[in-house]
């Protein structure tokens, strides 16, 4: 009597990289063999042990040696470090010489990639009366097989929630402000679009209350900016102008000194003598008459000036 089938299809997920298992549930008693196979290829072949043997395990494939195991001691099938073309279909089937037919159990295997970030990119825009439409589609760069999208919306009364990957939006200058997220689901994983503003959407053709705002603080700092270069140069300008005030006072008073003490090089001036023949009396210290009198100067810091005259008396005898 041939054996049947131990139950409907299973369906297995696995991970990108990962490993899965395939469960084996039977009812044979004795078993002469089992025989694993993926896409009617055969993939390992298993003689259980018996009382002065081993279990003797065959892989076919060199390169499924590392990655087939059967951890369990009832021959459940262990792979590991699966990739996308591990997807497919498999089946054991378990041979007993008590029975005419091998015991069959099928399985089907998908293998997922971890999801990324999903991609949002915004269809045409309608702008009328401050009221921004348009559409939000949701995809995935890669990796987007069995991928089921969801939106949810949030900033209004109470959050929104949109299945399929394409989301309608309608948004009026002045409104509450609202964020839009995108989800991705596959069977192994589910990740989630960075946030969307319904303001940042549509400030190109709406504008937005916050963005004027901004640019008005913007303004005012550069204008402040401004103030204070145009405030220290002037500063600056000034002290500059002192400094050269008190530069020209300097220069003058020094002048005034100079004219008061010639420099010991520069040439006396004499009066002219009309009668050079005439006998020049001998100087005589007792009619000789001094008299020093001291000039205030013209600034407020240079010393007095002390100049001296000599006169001479004539007694006539």
């Amino acid at each position: 009597m041939k054996m049947e089938a131990s139950g409907a299809l299973k369906e297995l997920t696995g991970a990108l990289g990962g490993s899965v298992t395939f469960p084996l549930t039977h009812s044979v008693n004795q078993i002469d063999s089992i025989v694993w196979l993926f896409n009617a290829t055969t993939l390992a072949t298993i003689q259980p042990k018996t009382a002065d043997k081993q279990d003797n395990v065959i892989v076919i494939q060199n390169h499924n040696k590392k990655r087939v195991d059967f951890p369990r001691g009832n021959y459940s099938l262990k792979l590991s470090k699966l990739n996308k073309s591990d997807s497919g279909a498999y089946r054991v089937e378990i041979y007993s010489s008590l029975s005419q037919g091998p015991f069959i159990q099928e399985y089907e295997l998908r293998v997922y990639e971890h999801l990324s970030k999903p991609k949002v990119t915004m269809g045409l825009q309608n702008n009328k009366n401050g009221t921004c439409v348009t559409n939000l589609t949701c995809s995935m760069e890669q990796g987007g097989e069995d991928v089921t999208y969801s939106w949810k919306s949030l900033g209004q009364a109470t959050n929104e929630f949109h299945n399929g990957s394409i989301f309608p939006i309608s948004w009026k200058l002045g409104e509450k402000n609202m964020t839009f997220i995108c989800m991705a689901r596959n069977p192994i994983s589910s990740n989630s679009s960075n946030p969307i503003f319904a303001w940042k959407l549509c400030e190109g053709t709406t504008g937005k209350p916050d963005s004027i705002m901004v640019r008005s603080f913007l303004w005012l700092v550069f204008l402040f900016f401004v103030l204070v270069l145009v405030s220290f140069t002037l500063i600056m300008w000034r002290e500059r102008g002192k400094e050269s005030v008190e530069e020209k006072k300097r220069m003058d008073n020094h002048q005034e000194v100079l004219n008061y003490y010639p420099s010991s090089g520069e040439t006396s001036e004499y009066d002219t003598i009309s009668n050079l023949h005439k006998t020049i009396p001998e100087e005589n210290s007792v009619n000789t008459l001094y008299s020093m009198v001291q000039i205030p100067p013209k600034g407020g810091n240079a010393p007095p000036t002390t100049h001296i005259s000599r006169h001479t008396l004539a007694i006539c005898v």
